[in-house]
C-alpha cells in the first residue's frame, strides 16, 4: 500500500495523558518503526509533545475527537508547520479484540500514512469563539426554559392553573399576578384583574384559574424559581451583546442569510458558527445536508432498502427549529440548502 506520509504520528488522548505512536515508514530493505511514548496532557507537557513530533520530523499527526479532550492538544499543534487531522471515532474504529490504548494509537498511525482518513471541520478561531457563545446561549436558554417547567409544577401543587389560561406564565401579566401571589395576595378577583392587553378578555377564566391554596411554601418556591429565570434572562443578553461584536466580521454572511424568508438574526447566529460561513467547504447543498447529519441513510441490499435512519450529525444545526422572528416573514422555511434526498432543517432559539 502506497505510504503518503513517510513520518506520520498518530494520538490516543484521554484526559490525562496522550499515547503517541511516531511511525517511521521504511525504505527498500529497513523495517518501519513505531514507537508509542506516553505524554500528560497538561500544556507544558503538549508544548514538549510539540517539539518532540517536530524533532522527528513529523508531516501529519492524526488524532481521535474524544469529547472536548483533543482541544488542547489540536489547538497546539496545528500552528506547528505539520498537517493535524481531527478524525471521527466511527471513521477509524479499530478491529475487535486486544483494543488498548496503544494499539489505537499506533492504528491512528497507521492509517494516516496511508492516506486512509480526513480530517473533521475544526473551524478557524474566530469561528470557535462565536460558536462557543452561541451554544452557551443554547443552553443556558434551554435551562431558562427548564425553570419556567419547575415554576409550572409549582403552581399546579398549588392549584394555580395559570398555565391552562396564559400562553406564557412570565410574561408582563403572568409576572404581575406570581409577584402578587408570592406578596400574599390571594383574591382571585384581585388577581385576575392584574391583566395586561389581550389577556384581559381571560379574566373571568383567569379568575377561576387563580382560585387555588399557594401557601407560604409555594411563595418560597415559587420566587427561587423566578429569581433564576430572572438570572437566566441576563447572562442570555449579556451573551447576546458579546455575539454581537464577536460576529461583526461575518456581518455579510449573516446578513445573506437573513434574507432566506423565515430566518432572523438568532437562526442566523447559529448557522454561521456551525457552517464557519465559509460553503465552499461544502461541494453542494448535498454535501452540507449530510454532514449536518439530516440527510436519510442509504442501506441498501439485493434491492430491499433495510434503513433510512439519518446518522449522527451536528446537534446544533438538527436541534433548531423554525420559528417566527422579529422582521422575518411570516412564511416558514429552513435556512441551508436543500437536497432532493434531505430533510428540512429548520431553526430556533
Amino acid at each position: 500500500m502506497e505510504v503518503v506520509h513517510v513520518r506520520c504520528a498518530g494520538l490516543d488522548v484521554s484526559k490525562r495523558d496522550a499515547k503517541v505512536c511516531v511511525r517511521v515508514a521504511g525504505a527498500g530493505r529497513r523495517k518501519t518503526v513505531e514507537t508509542v511514548t506516553t505524554w500528560g496532557s497538561m500544556t507544558s507537557q503538549v508544548l514538549a509533545l510539540r517539539e518532540h513530533l517536530i524533532a522527528e520530523q513529523v508531516t501529519c499527526v492524526v488524532m481521535e475527537a474524544t469529547g472536548d479532550f483533543w482541544k488542547p492538544f489540536y489547538y497546539l499543534l496545528e500552528d506547528s508547520g505539520f498537517e493535524v487531522m481531527l478524525v471521527n471515532a466511527r471513521h477509524v474504529k479499530n478491529l475487535p479484540g486486544r483494543k488498548t490504548d496503544v494499539s489505537d494509537a499506533t492504528w491512528l498511525a497507521q492509517l494516516g500514512a496511508h492516506g486512509l482518513v480526513r480530517g473533521s471541520f475544526v473551524p478557524p478561531e474566530p469561528i470557535r469563539h462565536l460558536r462557543d457563545l452561541t451554544r452557551a446561549r443554547t443552553a443556558i436558554t434551554r435551562e431558562r426554559g427548564r425553570e419556567v417547567q419547575r415554576l409550572e409544577k409549582v403552581l399546579e401543587d398549588a392549584g394555580i392553573k395559570l398555565s391552562s389560561v396564559a400562553s406564557d406564565i412570565v410574561g408582563v401579566s403572568g409576572r404581575l399576578m406570581l409577584q402578587a401571589l408570592i406578596d400574599g395576595q390571594d383574591d382571585p378577583a384581585v388577581l385576575a384583574d392584574l391583566a395586561r392587553r389581550r389577556l384581559r378578555l381571560k379574566i373571568p377564566a383567569l379568575t377561576e384559574a387563580l382560585t387555588g391554596r399557594f401557601t407560604d411554601h409555594h411563595a418560597f418556591l415559587a420566587g427561587v424559581h423566578l429569581d433564576l429565570i430572572d438570572r437566566h434572562t441576563v447572562a442570555i443578553d449579556e451573551i447576546t451583546a458579546r455575539i454581537e461584536v464577536v460576529i461583526e466580521p461575518f456581518q455579510g454572511f449573516r446578513d445573506l442569510i437573513c434574507t432566506i424568508p423565515g430566518i432572523g438574526h438568532l437562526t442566523a447566529d447559529v448557522i454561521v458558527a456551525e457552517t464557519g460561513a465559509d460553503m465552499t467547504r461544502f461541494p453542494t447543498a448535498g454535501h452540507l445536508a449530510s454532514w449536518a447529519g439530516t440527510t436519510p441513510g442509504l442501506n441498501e441490499s439485493a434491492g430491499k432498502v433495510k434503513s433510512t435512519r439519518t446518522r449522527p450529525g451536528n446537534p446544533y444545526l438538527q436541534g433548531v427549529r423554525t420559528r417566527q422572528e422579529p422582521g422575518t416573514s411570516p412564511t416558514p422555511s429552513h435556512g441551508l440548502p436543500r437536497h432532493p434526498r434531505t430533510h428540512r432543517i429548520t431553526t430556533s432559539r
